[in-house]
């Protein structure tokens, strides 16, 4: 039975593109040797100050014991590196490190490449498209 709610509906098509789109994009993040969970990690850190391990938790909805195998990974391959937070020396946040932003760069841009569904959109569906979306994140 076809939905009458046209959110619902809207929504079940959205997820459905997401998750057509996964294959590629979990085969890209492996090029650069990351899960899905670490390039999110990646995308997250701000550039500017450390990120607690607290707040990345809080962020991804997830125990804190999942960020730290997380960073452990990330840390090993010198993509973070692990410093005191400023206001409280026994907590701890990440850092990307040089080679760590980089990787993160690649990782966003493997995460902005559009699923041929929309790339095969007119210029003025993806526009719509595109605008409808930023209506629905902004409200």
């Amino acid at each position: 039975m076809a939905s009458t709610d046209p959110a619902r509906e809207a929504w079940s098509i959205a997820f459905e593109l997401a998750m057509s789109n996964r294959s590629r994009l979990l085969m890209a993040l492996g090029e650069l040797d990351l899960t899905f969970m670490q390039a999110h990690v990646l995308r997250l850190l701000d550039t500017e100050q450390p990120t607690t391990m607290s707040d990345l938790a809080e962020s991804l909805h997830c125990d804190a014991s999942n960020i730290t195998g997380i960073a452990d990974r990330l840390e090993a391959r010198a993509l973070v590196e692990r410093k005191s937070a400023p206001r409280d020396r026994r907590v701890k946040a990440l850092v990307l490190t040089k080679s760590g932003l980089e990787t993160r760069d690649r990782a966003r841009e493997a995460m902005r490449e559009p699923p041929d569904a929309i790339r095969g959109l007119s210029k003025a569906d993806q526009r719509a498209l595109r605008d409808i979306l930023r209506r629905a994140i902004a409200g």
